[in-house]
């Protein structure tokens, strides 16, 4: 059995869904993820990228071509935002990544990207139905997924709303595509982001004064 059979092999079942070890795995790895993040921990970024490898087994396993593309997004921005956070360009006081609200303009931009990307991502998604069977949730998960990390390899509050919105869709279409622990991890996540963007408002609040002339 080859590692992909493998990883989309059944683990177990429970209350009659069927968890696959791709979904599982990846799924805990990106929940580390995400709580290192909150950390503000630069190893947020390896274990995003590693939930992405992993994640894109579960998304072919469902025929979900925007999970997949999402993933390979995520793989992409991983690597990105690690160079980002290790570069320090932000670095707070105490060594760890300073964090801090988005401009209006910055605002704008992220929604006018998820906006104007959604569109067009569901828009192919539609276009050529073998792509995926739910092809406006899937492009707003897929580009929603982006636009979030780009937030958070910058530093930005907002990395947190637009993981929320991202849950509020998720959670619904995992346990539709047969991904129960995705679904569950969803609703695990959301926990964190609240969390997490608690967090990070307050700590940009603190450290105001100091992000002044911080380079956008």
């Amino acid at each position: 059995m080859s590692a992909v059979s493998w990883l989309n092999s059944e683990a177990f079942t429970a209350f009659g869904q069927h968890v696959i070890w791709s979904d599982m795995i990846g799924n805990s790895v990106g929940l580390a993820a995400l709580a290192l993040g909150w950390r503000r921990s630069i190893w947020t970024w390896p274990a995003q990228f590693l939930s992405g490898v992993i994640l894109v087994a579960a998304y072919a396993s469902a025929h979900l071509s925007g999970g997949v593309g999402k993933q390979l997004l995520v793989i992409g921005v991983a690597v990105w935002g690690w160079r980002q956070w290790g570069r320090g360009r932000q670095q707070a006081q105490d060594g760890s990544i300073a964090v801090r609200f988005a401009s209006w303009k910055e605002r704008g931009a992220l929604v006018a990207a998820a906006a104007a990307g959604t569109l067009v991502v569901g828009s192919l998604f539609a276009a050529f139905p073998s792509l995926s069977w739910s092809p406006w949730a899937d492009a707003y998960i897929f580009v929603g997924t982006l636009v979030a990390m780009v937030a958070q390899a910058r530093g930005l509050v907002e990395f947190w709303f637009a993981w929320l919105l991202v849950d509020l869709v998720g959670v619904p279409l995992a346990f539709n595509s047969g991904l129960a622990f995705s679904g569950l991890v969803y609703v695990i996540y959301l926990a964190l982001v609240l969390w997490g963007m608690r967090d990070w408002w307050l700590r940009s609040r603190a450290a105001a004064p100091a992000l002044e002339g911080a380079p956008a």
